[in-house]
């Protein structure tokens, strides 16, 4: 599968958010991790490495579907 031209944006409202991508195939594992500080964006894609992207801690992710935060 082929990386995708979508992107995500995320921003961090507390220190210490972790993003964490998540390998494609038959077992998911982490392949990657980041730690945001408040106020840090990360901006992050879809690949063929990467199926998901787990994000833990208070942030505002944008997506072409729309925009969400995390809960407290």
């Amino acid at each position: 599968m082929a990386a995708s031209d979508d992107f995500i944006v995320i921003k961090a409202k507390e220190n210490g958010v972790n993003v964490i991508g998540l390998t494609r195939g038959s077992d998911t594992r982490f392949h990657h991790s980041e730690k945001l500080d408040k106020g840090e964006v990360m901006i992050a894609q879809f690949t063929e490495h990467t199926s998901a992207i787990k994000i833990r801690g208070k942030a505002m992710i944008q997506t072409s579907h729309g925009e969400v935060e995390t809960d407290e």
